[in-house]
């Protein structure tokens, strides 16, 4: 059956051993057989086709079970991904040709019966992995025609499965499966029926390489059609950054230099002339903004996070990654967050201590569970609407030990590593102008010059250049597409850096030429915003592209989301803060601030 699958995951096997996290990582096998050899087919999951969060075991539905369930070994990643694999009950041989063969012969309870009923109904999909190839279908069809009311609905069972295979020599190439419409099974209503599950398997050769086994599963994200979306996203990106960067160099570069001609003019001809403009508030801004400990944290939070992107860039562009090698994404971010996290306690510190704080422990706690404290309260939430579901996307205990060890074994000494180095820098903060001792009024200000509206002005743009890739990623990652065009979406991330440090910079100078010189959190808020706005797309997408349902499904799309526009909020405050700090530092370097 042609369902395509939901998760878009990666490999990181490298910094696996770095840590050692030990298990095997799926996708990449290179078996070989001999005739009659049986081929591993594991059993993955089940669940409704358009809620990819709420899937269950395969033998959650009373389908042919084996006296003793054989569970596979699974790798940390494939744990969080919700993959839970068991040996299927079919039996496949090597070149060996099947039909119509017996799995077992079985009496469906008039509970058995509702549960497949309520199944197909929602339609469930099995997943299942040969060979580590994936392979999907239907476990039943829904009879709608021409029925208006959903109680007249007929439900039937699909009991029969054709495995069609593909064999270069020694080795398994492909795999696809099917399943008899002829032989169904009514499970309209609640009575006992008696079933026998069959299958049938054909072996067939082929001359693909076995290299090129896994292209099958990327060619969809690669068809014309859609790399022409994909290019005119790119092209749409580049011409706002065109017309962003021109407005820049043109009017920007136009008024400030004409600032400082204004401002050499005035010092030659009148010392004693009142100044106005942003020259005017040169002894107030470098001034240290409030709260300087969060603002540390949040910086030294958003440069962990821009580091943990850059490295899962590079592991795709160099072409680590490939479609459905299961739960390695998560491996990777699990593990690189973890080895990163002492940039944030580097930063933070430094940043914190140059701001002239003094209690730069509690900075250094603050940073580690700026991002942490939320993600795993968010955690905490959905793994037990997890468990009451007896989804598999619940966590074992087993696996969040595992997690917490990596946090405490891992991620929090080298946090307090980098915050130890960050203290022993001794770097001062860099301000071409002296701050004065009392701090100037902010005259009052319209309301569109307020934080909200500037920051919704900020947002809009960085959102509109990155929007129509939005659309691809969610697809993948809350559906079935598959997403291997890791190029260009690198291209996408670099042309939203750019407008958010120009849009950014250009805020803050408007800002600082209205005579405001609070201008340090409002960069770091208005560059972080275009993850308010990604977060606003989550609900344009749920409710208008996708067929979510379902409270367990609901909650782990908007919590799991808020987590990463909170990820994308803080990294793209740090860009947007640096961008304005080089840009402030570089006009008050070129006017004589007395």
């Amino acid at each position: 059956m042609g369902c395509r699958v939901l998760d878009p995951t990666m490999s990181v096997a490298l910094l696996l051993l770095c840590v050692g996290v030990t298990g095997v990582l799926s996708g990449a096998s290179d078996h070989r057989y001999k005739a009659d050899d049986t081929v591993p087919l594991y059993a993955n999951k089940v669940g409704p086709f358009h809620n990819p969060s709420e899937t269950y075991r395969y033998f959650d539905l009373p389908f042919c079970t084996p006296e003793h369930v054989k569970e596979k070994r699974e790798a940390l990643g494939e744990v969080l991904n919700g993959d839970r694999l068991v040996e299927a009950p079919y039996k496949l041989e090597f070149r060996v040709d099947h039909d119509s063969k017996s799995v077992c012969r079985r009496k469906l309870s008039k509970e058995d019966v509702a549960k497949f009923r309520g199944a197909v109904a929602k339609d469930y999909y099995f997943q299942m992995y040969f060979d580590d190839l994936p392979l999907w279908g239907f476990i039943g069809k829904a009879d709608k025609e021409g029925k208006t009311d959903p109680s007249e609905n007929k439900y039937f069972l699909y009991r029969h499965i054709h495995f069609e295979v593909l064999y270069n020599k020694d080795r398994v190439i492909e795999i696809n499966v099917q399943t008899d419409p002829s032989a169904l099974v009514d499970v309209t209503e609640d009575r006992e029926v008696e079933v026998e599950f069959l299958y049938s398997t054909k072996w067939k050769e082929t001359v693909i390489p076995f290299e090129q086994r896994m292209q099958k599963y990327s060619k969809s994200s690669s068809l014309p059609h859609h790399l022409e979306v994909h290019w005119f996203s790119i092209i749409n990106s580049c011409v706002t950054v065109l017309l962003l960067t021109g407005f820049l160099a043109t009017i920007l570069m136009r008024v400030l230099k004409n600032d400082f001609v204004k401002y050499a003019h005035d010092e030659e001809s009148a010392e004693d002339q009142e100044e106005s403009g942003w020259k005017y508030i040169h002894g107030d801004v470098f001034r240290f903004p409030k709260h300087k400990s969060l603002f540390a944290a949040c910086l030294g939070t958003g440069t962990q996070l821009f580091t943990l992107t850059i490295f899962i860039f590079i592991l795709a562009l160099v072409g680590v990654f490939y479609p459905y090698n299961r739960g390695a994404l998560f491996t990777a971010l699990v593990v690189i967050y973890a080895l990163t996290s002492g940039i944030a306690g580097y930063t933070a510190t430094s940043f914190y201590l140059q701001l002239e704080g003094t209690n730069w422990v509690r900075n250094l706690i603050l940073t580690g569970c700026l991002f942490c404290g939320p993600l795993f309260l968010t955690f905490c939430f959905l793994n037990t609407v997890a468990i009451a579901y007896s989804a598999t996307a619940a966590l074992p205990f087993g696996t969040i030990l595992v997690i917490l060890l990596i946090w405490t074994l891992v991620t929090f000494p080298l946090l307090v590593l980098g915050g130890v180095a960050g203290k022993n820098s001794k770097v001062e903060f860099q301000a071409p102008c002296r701050t004065t001792k009392y701090p100037r009024e902010v005259p009052p200000m319209p309301w569109y010059r307020h934080t909200v509206p500037q920051m919704a002005m900020a947002g809009f743009l960085p959102f509109s250049a990155i929007y129509i890739e939005l659309y691809y990623i969610f697809a993948s990652v809350w559906g079935h597409r598959i997403y291997t065009i890791y190029s260009i979406l690198f291209i996408v991330f670099i042309i939203l850096l750019i407008v958010t440090a120009f849009i950014t910079v250009a805020l803050t100078y408007f800002q600082l030429a209205a005579e405001d010189h609070e201008w340090w959190w409002r960069a770091y808020l208005c560059g972080g915003s275009t993850g308010l706005f990604v977060y606003g797309y989550c609900l344009y997408y749920y409710y208008a592209r996708s067929d979510m349902s379902g409270f367990m499904q609901t909650s782990f799309f908007f919590g799991y989301m808020a987590c990463v526009c909170y990820a994308f909020f803080l990294l793209l405050g740090m860009i947007g803060f640096r961008a304005s700090l080089l840009f402030v530092r570089h006009i008050y370097k070129s006017i004589k601030c007395e």
